[in-house]
């Protein structure tokens, strides 16, 4: 369930490389299964510059709100605005249509200092 070609936050928000400068953004199975059943999204502006560790949307389920940080500096290159229409998407396929944002990282090296796959599973599994 935790796929080896992302990177890991421990607030538990995947990356993933794409083909472009940018990097793509989601929760993890793990951070939607905890929600439950997603109701409503908000999400970065394309074009903001967000800072690593700070707060730039949120998840809201039937259980909670919880804030989505953002893993890493840079600029929003785009966002799933799909997901205003259907936020269960992020249930029914985290790592894939239920993706949140993409972002151009200030440092690309730091995607590389992000959590790898086994290291987010020992901090799921305690």
């Amino acid at each position: 369930m935790i796929p080896a070609e992302l990177r890991y936050t421990a607030e538990h928000e995947w990356i993933k490389s794409t083909e472009t400068a940018a990097v793509r953004i989601g929760i993890t199975h793990f951070a939607q299964d905890s929600l439950g059943d997603i109701v409503y999204v908000q999400l970065p502006e394309v074009g903001a510059k967000i800072t690593a560790g700070e707060a730039v949307g949120e998840v809201e389920s039937t259980k909670s709100v919880s804030d989505i940080y953002a893993p890493l500096s840079g600029t929003v290159t785009a966002r799933n605005d799909a997901l205003s229409d259907t936020p269960e998407q992020i249930n029914d396929e985290p790592y894939g249509e239920g993706w949140l944002f993409e972002l151009e990282p200030d440092e690309v090296a730091d995607v590389a200092a992000l959590l790898d796959a086994d290291a987010y599973t020992k901090l799921t599994q305690g």
